[in-house]
């Protein structure tokens, strides 16, 4: 039910507490909704499903005696925009609780590290949990610097998301498994520091991440972020996801280095990797420091054999590898050449760069850059919609086309 239909009429409605089985309240101002918060202070005895959500500037509180403090029905939880600081509370009574979401949480309703875990020890149903605060004010104190407890559970948990400081996840996933988890995303406010220890130990103890064979990097306008999946044949399934919100290049690749450094253990089954951006023109500066830093995100990935790369950059990231390690080669590849692509966005032309057989001692040709690779050019027709590659260095071709 939404409160366009008339705050009043619903009102009368849910005077019937007793047999109202499913509440969504959507698209309505503060007053319409407290008149409605008014009238469910009360036990919900059928209530399965509840959804409420709030765009006000300043976000509506939900009393502490909301449902009658009891809620043992409920399968859905859902609340977007709205403080409720004894939520935990509520849902410790709601034992077949399957989705948990909590989008937009204002720091007047924040619910600390400590409280969620003493919630989801509870939750043996949930499947689901998405906990999204509304603004990096909303952090643990220095409580949480004390030895965690022990770890808790959750044993149906399938899919997580977390947006808010590192601080506060690794607070949380310093408590918790999830043996059946296999959809994580997260989404970092900008900080300077990003050390996550604790969610690169819980990442390694969660069974579906360590089969992970592919991996994107996508920088876009707001947000940098990092996606690891499965493939299996054509298809791809994204299973994790760290982004981190940003604006500024440079900030962006600095932050993504340091989250896949700290919080991804090593990835010995990433064979190939996608590096790209969703800009008609990018500039991207290419110094010291940033094929620096290109290098040092790709510690983590210990047996990649392919990146593709948005042509921008490239030239960086060939420069940063070092000049005693295995050549590669760089070579034109176009998103469309496969009918199937295990990436989810490709928006302009990639560059392929990857292991090579070449043998040869030289430098590459073209661009004289201290680094051991070949450089591929084009040797038949693009009408024949494949492109052969002769390595510039060795004259033999590289086995590889579009």
């Amino acid at each position: 039910m939404s409160l366009s239909t008339g705050a009043d009429d619903i009102v009368v409605v849910l005077g019937q507490s007793n047999r109202v089985c499913q509440v969504d309240l959507w698209d309505t101002d503060q007053r319409q909704l407290e008149k409605v918060l008014a009238v469910m202070q009360v036990p919900f005895p059928e209530l399965m499903v509840l959804w409420l959500e709030s765009h006000d500037e300043t976000p509506p509180v939900i009393p502490d005696s909301f449902l009658g403090g009891s809620a043992p029905p409920l399968r859905l939880f859902h609340l977007n925009g709205i403080s409720f600081p004894e939520l935990p509370k509520l849902l410790l009574s709601a034992a077949h609780l399957v989705k948990l979401e909590l989008y937009r949480i204002p720091h007047s309703g924040y619910i600390s590290p400590k409280a969620m875990v003493a919630l989801l020890s509870v939750l043996s149903s949930l499947k689901t949990l998405h906990l999204q605060f509304l603004s990096p004010q909303s952090r643990p104190d220095l409580e949480s610097q004390r030895p965690p407890p022990k770890c808790s559970v959750i044993p149906s948990l399938t899919e997580f998301s977390f947006k808010g400081v590192s601080e506060y996840l690794e607070d949380l996933v310093t408590c918790i498994d999830a043996p059946q988890l296999g959809d994580l995303g997260i989404v970092f406010f900008n900080q300077i520091d990003f050390d996550t220890p604790r969610l690169a130990q819980f990442i390694n103890r969660t069974p579906k991440f360590s089969s992970c064979n592919k991996a994107k990097v996508l920088f876009e306008e707001s947000v940098i972020d990092v996606e690891l999946m499965n493939r299996t044949h054509e298809s791809g399934f994204i299973t994790s996801r760290i982004g981190i919100l940003c604006r500024e290049q440079d900030w962006q690749l600095s932050s993504i280095t340091q989250v896949c450094n700290s919080t991804l253990p090593p990835l010995s089954m990433v064979g190939d990797i996608c590096i790209e951006h969703p800009y008609s023109q990018l500039i991207w500066k290419d110094d010291a420091i940033e094929n620096t830093l290109w290098l040092e995100l790709l510690l983590p990935f210990t047996a990649v054999k392919d990146l593709y790369l948005s042509k921008e950059f490239a030239p960086g990231i060939a420069c940063s590898l070092p000049r005693d390690g295995i050549p590669v080669t760089l070579s034109p590849f176009l998103s469309g050449s496969r009918k199937k692509s295990h990436h989810r966005r490709l928006f302009h032309p990639l560059w392929r760069l990857s292991r090579s057989t070449c043998s040869s001692d030289a430098r590459p040709a073209g661009r004289g850059d201290p680094v051991e690779h070949c450089i591929y050019q084009s040797s038949s027709s693009r009408s024949r919609r494949r492109t052969c590659y002769r390595c510039s260095n060795c004259g033999n071709n590289s086995g590889w086309g579009i």
